[in-house]
């Protein structure tokens, strides 16, 4: 099978986006298809299989959009053109300019077309701080039906984003697929560092932005019993890392903020105490899942735009969102019971080894592309 993937903010490998769609591109070239990306990333430029488009000039908004860690591409009908010719189908990671113009030229062409639904309206919105807007967030999610409702198959990774679009447009020909795990994520055992010796350790992997809350994290321990020996890690970058650092001065351990290589992260994965995803905003959260494919415990926030709720097991492992002296109440709990946190962790490492497999993730992505493409799925 030949596939076109198009993803207008791929990058360094720091977002959900830019991940999924790696995972992807690895895994197809795996299976002996032939892969061809259209995306904006320089660096991949003379690279086979690559087509790189021209990014978006977004005027005073460049330098904010690089602070978080991405680059949005610009359409480009030759470069599409020249990427689509020949294949069986096209996958298109968000609906902005390039996926959209994509999209629409494959259309043209009779190639069939499958798109995946990632991005919230808010994920959009909260950087222009409307993300509270209803209405702004309504046009938002009119803005994507624009070219999903053209589309022959889209692939969710939840099923919260499969309710929540079929709600607004009606049913569609969805997939439910979780963007996966890799397997490099699973429990070592690793000893703390000699600083952390005498610590709790609790991680947070998420981008420096205000729908990730990491305020409310900070205020939960300044509120916690154990406040003096808790470390908080928050693994990410982005532009709310001086305003976070200002605000955790409150507390009498210094937080670690730092951006992890893959590696480092498992590491600090496996001998952090417990991980907490205080975000209100999230589609699915794979550093969540990462973190419980290691084995480490979650506390997880309960927002109505928090598609990561789904994986508490049960009421231990969320907190009512933008509660900080709930999850200081939970936070104290798997402290002062570590009996029942050795217990949950190896549910969890079982539920993400059945659940979570990158492997079986991308042979369903597989099975959706053979199907949409009228082909027969390989054995």
């Amino acid at each position: 099978m030949k596939v076109t993937i198009v993803c207008d903010v791929l990058g360094e490998e720091n977002n959900g986006t830019t991940i999924a769609t790696m995972n992807l591109i690895r895994s197809l070239k795996s299976k002996g298809h032939e892969v061809r990306v259209i995306c904006p990333d320089e660096n991949r430029r003379g690279e086979e299989g690559f087509y790189v488009v021209p990014l978006l000039n977004l005027g005073p908004l460049n330098e904010y959009v690089r602070k978080n860690g991405v680059v949005i591409a610009k359409a480009d009908k030759t470069v599409i053109c020249e990427a689509i010719d020949g294949v069986d189908i096209v996958h298109i990671m968000i609906p902005f300019s390039l996926g959209r113009k994509a999209a629409k030229i494959a259309k043209e062409k009779n190639i069939p077309v499958s798109a995946g639904f990632h991005a919230m309206a808010e994920n959009l919105t909260t950087h222009i701080f409307m993300k509270n807007f209803g209405l702004v967030n309504r046009l938002t999610y009119s803005y994507y039906h624009g070219m999903y409702k053209y589309v022959d198959a889209i692939h969710y990774p939840t099923q919260y984003l499969c309710d929540l679009y079929e709600k607004l447009y009606g049913k569609t020909n969805g997939y439910v697929i979780s963007n996966g795990v890799s397997s490099a994520f699973h429990k070592i055992p690793t000893e703390k560092p000699e600083q952390f010796k005498d610590k709790f350790v609790i991680l947070f992997t998420g981008r420096y932005s205000g729908e990730k809350s990491h305020d409310v994290l900070i205020d939960a321990v300044a509120l916690s019993e154990y406040k003096d020996k808790i470390q908080l890690i928050f693994a990410g970058a982005g532009p709310k890392k001086e305003k976070l650092e200002k605000l955790s001065q409150k507390l009498p351990v210094k937080p670690v903020f730092a951006f992890f290589s893959r590696d480092d992260m498992i590491k600090t994965i496996n001998y952090s105490d417990l991980y907490v995803h205080p975000a209100e905003i999230e589609a699915e959260g794979i550093a969540c899942l990462e973190a419980i494919s290691c084995g480490l415990v979650p506390v997880i926030s309960d927002s109505p735009r928090c598609a990561t709720k789904m994986y508490a097991l049960d009421d231990m492992n969320k907190f009512i969102y933008n509660k900080p002296a709930d999850l200081a109440k939970k936070i104290d709990y798997w402290i002062s019971h570590p009996d029942e946190k050795a217990k949950r962790s190896a549910e969890y490492e079982k539920y993400a080894q059945n659940l979570l497999s990158l492997d079986a993730c991308m042979d369903r992505m597989e099975q959706m592309l053979t199907e949409t493409a009228g082909m027969e799925a390989r054995s």
